[in-house]
């Protein structure tokens, strides 16, 4: 079962509630699209977002990686073939995660679609149902209590928090939220990258009192040593974003002593499905939980990321709201979202289908 073409197209998703982190304001969000068509008709599609602050590929590498001569390696090969053509897409694009990401997602939808079975039930499906976070950018305190109260409404249980510009404010937002809706939400933070480690230790003994379920990357990507100097019971819930890339960061990253007890997984920081599954081994051998997190990104990879989060048995975690707040996608379909648990469709593949416009 050959692939006869491949077409590769951008979009601008927009986004209905622009926010802040620590390092930009977010208002557009592109997507690269790639749809691979089987000799047979059947078709599988890819979607990658990156996040240049993150991995250093940028919109427009991230394109160029895409155009026809640099994937034309994979016209006329056998899908069946599916673990060598990841892999080869994992050599030939080393530089451009979101582009293999892109790639990688298309060829197991395409896979899949051609075997009739959902993604997740051919990686081996380990979980049904899951709530996932839904997150609140650096904005005040009241603005952050209006979005609360607004997801609330909306069915969600779990907020995940934008901190890490300035530690009085961070407090002070997280008081307020636990004033105001008590333990109505599971509250987890992310500080992108924005502590010391003497701030990050004032802030877990300042906010224990409020149950914080767990702290994602509160400093320096590269300050993996740093992190493992921090007290264990810290490192416990600290949950590596930025430091994780790749599964050769997994490996240091459970060297001892181990620096965090949580590893953030995105598609777009690692490459795709593959490369993902790759560090949900390592993490299950060494005893770290797992939690999916993605960009600003289309229905498609979200719902992939959300495939192979519940093939993995160590997920605790999810935060895959990236297409929740769209203005449009390229796609309908994939996952399911009823009151904020997220689930996966019994359909082939990814279960979405291309908008015919």
């Amino acid at each position: 079962m050959k692939i006869k073409n491949i077409k590769v197209w951008s979009a601008d998703l927009g986004n209905t509630k622009p926010y802040t982190i620590a390092f930009k304001t977010v208002d557009e969000v592109w997507n690269a699209f790639v749809e691979i068509t089987l000799d047979n008709g059947i078709t599988g599609i890819g979607a990658g977002n990156p996040s240049e602050y993150v991995t250093g590929e940028s919109f427009e590498q991230c394109t160029r990686a895409l155009e026809q001569q640099n994937i034309q390696f994979l016209i006329g090969r056998d899908i069946r073939e599916i673990n060598q053509l990841v892999a080869e897409v994992a050599q030939k694009l080393p530089k451009n995660p979101a582009a293999r990401a892109a790639l990688d997602i298309a060829l197991y939808d395409a896979f899949t679609k051609y075997l009739n079975v959902p993604l997740v039930k051919y990686l081996g499906q380990k979980i049904k149902s899951m709530p996932t976070s839904n997150t609140i950018g650096i904005k005040s305190v009241t603005e952050t209590l209006q979005e609360a109260k607004e997801y609330g409404e909306r069915g969600f249980s779990i907020l995940k928090i934008k901190l890490g510009k300035d530690l009085e404010e961070d407090i002070e937002r997280l008081v307020k939220l636990r004033e105001v809706f008590g333990k109505k939400f599971i509250i987890r933070i992310d500080a992108n990258q924005g502590y010391n480690p003497a701030q990050t230790i004032e802030f877990y003994n300042r906010t224990k009192a409020l149950d914080i379920e767990l702290i994602e990357q509160p400093l320096k990507a590269k300050a993996i040593e740093e992190t493992r100097q921090l007290p264990d019971e810290i490192r416990k819930v600290i949950a590596a974003d930025e430091s994780l890339l790749s599964p050769q960061n997994a490996l240091e990253l459970v060297t001892p002593p181990m620096a965090t007890g949580i590893f953030n997984i995105k598609l777009m920081k690692c490459g795709g499905v593959s490369q993902a599954l790759k560090i949900a081994d390592i993490a299950q051998h060494a005893g770290v939980e797992l939690f999916w997190g993605c960009n600003d990104e289309s229905i498609v990879s979200i719902t992939a990321a959300l495939h192979v989060a519940f093939a993995s048995a160590t997920t605790k975690y999810i935060d895959l709201d990236g297409s929740l707040d769209l203005a449009k996608d390229e796609v309908v379909g994939g996952f399911i979202l009823t009151n904020g648990v997220m689930s996966c469709s019994d359909k082939p593949g990814l279960g979405v289908e291309r908008i015919v416009k």
